[in-house]
This record gives C-alpha cells, structure tokens and sequence, in this order.
C-alpha cells in the first residue's frame, strides 16, 4: 500500500480508499471479514457517508472500529449534506444534522475526512466555510473538502476562507476515469475526466490538492462486460447508465488499448484502467466499492504498476505510439 498526507488529517491516508456502501447491520459478519481483511492489506482508509443505505454504512463500520479497537488506526472520510428529492441541503443546519448523525452512528468523536456529499451553487460559500471551522474547531472533524465542487467554487470557498482568516478545503471529491463522459449520470455531476476538464485539472495540479476521485472504472464501463454490439442486452438501471454515460466510439477506442495493455501487462481491464487513475500527475487517492477482499488485492497490484506518461497518452487517444 502507498500512503499520502492530507493537511489536517494526523495520520497517513491510503491512496486506495475502500468504500462502505455495501455494509450492513443485517450483515456484520461479512461486513466484519471485509473490513478485517482490507485493514490487514493496509487499507487504512475509508469512504462512507450520511447517506449510505440509511446510515446502515456508517453504523457498521462503527460497530467494527469499535469491536476492534482500531479508531486510531483508521482514517475515515466521512460525507454529509446530500440533496434529497425535497431540497438542495448544503446549509449550516443540515452539515452540522448530518455530521452529529455521522458520529453517532461511527461512535467517535471525531471524522478525519468531512467531505461535503454535493454543492449547492445558487448559495453563498461564506456561512458553509464558517461552520465547518466550526465544527473543525470544536474537534468534530480534522479537515474538510467537497465533493463534486467544481474547482471554481472551491477556489471561491478557499478565497473567502483566505480573506476571514479560516482553515480553507484542503481536498477535493469529482469523478476521474479514462473513459469521457457523453452525459452526465446526474444533475451537477463534476468530473475532471477528458480533454473539456483540462483546465480543471491544471488548477488541482498547481495547488497540489488531495483528489478523492471516484468512478475510475466509468461505471462499470471498463468491467470487461460492455462490447459494441452487445449494449442493447443491458436492462438494470446502473448497466443503462453506464451505456448511455460511456458508451462512445472514443471510449470504445481507449478500451481497446486498455485490453491490449492489459495483456501485455498480464493484468486485467480493471487493472489498467485502475493505474490509469493512480499513475495520472495529480494528488490522487482513488475510492474504491470492492465487495471481496480479493477485489482490494486486484486493485493494490494496480497501485505498484505505475503508467508511463507515453503509456497515458496513448491511452487517451492523444498518441498513436508508446
């Protein structure tokens, strides 16, 4: 495993962050085996939100730390403020519900990580800024970022922190993959993938941020499972999304190239795809849904394969040779 630092955050972060969507209360034993299983390949590191199966995620990854005895030992990135089908809910108010929540549930007294789940343009960054140093100051969490920011808004966010002497976001969540996408999975949907994105991604360079991208298979894209002529047999919701998100001629073409490097390589398509991400010139720490512990092992010997900038270019289409 390979570590980096995030301003803020006492202890070494794992460049591979290992979700939590997928644990449940109902299910704490294999909850349980997953997580020991993770920690014990060095994945200190973990993503999990407000929203996630109701609280279900935070709950049971509380119920391990706990069991455990390993709270010092785990770095959690913790998200909160997600719209609901009522109302954008980026406010003071519901941070600060949401956060108290998060605690509970985790049973600690402190969130490592506090990412804001989503932006909401139309409000003003200054009382957002405000009472997330409040919450930093109170000891509740040791830094913060957004999640699905543009890095316009972050920069305004970190302007105002600048001018009122406050502790600025120091990370940044959008979706980053090989692939492009045609369309947006949902409404504000951030991603700095492809060439629209560059200058997005020049400014995360320059400042060095911390980058908890997500996505780096594309939905699913870069599974193995999508084909050209096979996309009409797709009939789940998320296997749509990914068809009518990803599947473009472009991004066909860079998983050709994939396929072809993953064979020379002797890894899989995710694989590839995965150290596309990690190997990319940013400040990146890739968030990963692995259901298996044996998925966390694929995507470590991911981590040590590192891309050459000729083999990233050529990846995305930008050079016919490598």
């Amino acid at each position: 495993m390979l570590y980096g630092n995030v301003t803020g955050v006492t202890k070494p972060v794992a460049r591979l962050v290992q979700g939590t969507i997928m644990l449940s209360t109902s299910k704490l034993e294999e909850g349980f085996t997953l997580l020991d299983g993770i920690l014990a390949l060095g994945g200190t590191t973990f993503d999990t939100a407000h929203g996630y199966g109701n609280g279900e995620a935070e709950r049971t990854l509380g119920r391990w730390m706990e069991a455990r005895g390993n709270r010092d030992q785990v770095v959690i990135l913790g998200k909160g403020a997600h719209h609901n089908q009522d109302r954008q809910r980026v406010t003071p108010f519901d941070i600060t519900a949401d956060l108290h929540d998060s605690l509970a549930r985790l049973r600690t007294n402190y969130i490592d990580l506090y990412i804001l789940h989503r932006d909401d343009p139309s409000k003003p960054v200054g009382p957002i800024v405000e009472v997330l140093n409040e919450h930093k100051a109170a000891g509740r969490i040791h830094a913060f970022g957004g999640s699905n920011w543009s890095a316009a808004r972050v920069q305004e966010a970190n302007e105002y922190a600048d001018a009122h002497h406050l502790t600025p976001f120091v990370a940044s969540s959008p979706n980053f993959s090989l692939a492009v996408q045609l369309k947006a999975p949902w409404p504000n949907c951030i991603s700095i993938s492809g060439p629209a994105a560059e200058g997005e991604r020049d400014w995360y360079k320059g400042k060095n941020m911390p980058l908890f991208t997500w996505s780096s298979l594309a939905g699913g894209f870069f599974s193995g499972r999508f084909e050209r002529d096979n996309l009409d047999t797709f009939t789940t919701y998320l296997d749509k999304l990914c068809v009518e998100c990803y599947c473009t001629e472009d991004n066909f073409q860079r998983l050709d190239r994939v396929k072809t490097l993953a064979a020379e390589k002797g890894m899989t398509i995710p694989q590839i795809a995965t150290a596309y991400v990690l190997s990319y010139p940013l400040n990146i720490f890739a968030l990963v849904g692995c259901w298996a512990v044996e998925e966390f092992k694929a995507n470590a010997d991911a981590l040590a394969l590192k891309l050459t900038p000729a083999e990233i270019a050529w990846l995305e289409l930008k050079s016919n040779s490598r």
